[in-house]
């Protein structure tokens, strides 16, 4: 991932980094959900990322997830 981007989530549930996406989406923050689950075997994370200058932003609002 560039330098530009921060990880502010992870889950393995596929749900909950949804719900974690749509509610940035919601305030305005441009976020990239990157799926590092293994296909064959279902386990791993799902990564939220979004640009550094939101990331403190990003992670107030996703704090009670």
């Amino acid at each position: 991932m560039e330098k530009e981007w921060a990880k502010v989530f992870e889950s393995s549930e596929d749900i909950k980094i949804e719900i974690a996406r749509i509610l940035l989406e919601e305030n305005d923050i441009e976020s990239v959900i990157i799926n590092k689950k293994d296909r064959s075997y279902r386990f791993g994370e799902n990564e939220l990322y979004v640009h550094r200058d939101n990331v403190i932003k990003a992670k107030q609002l996703l704090k009670n997830i």
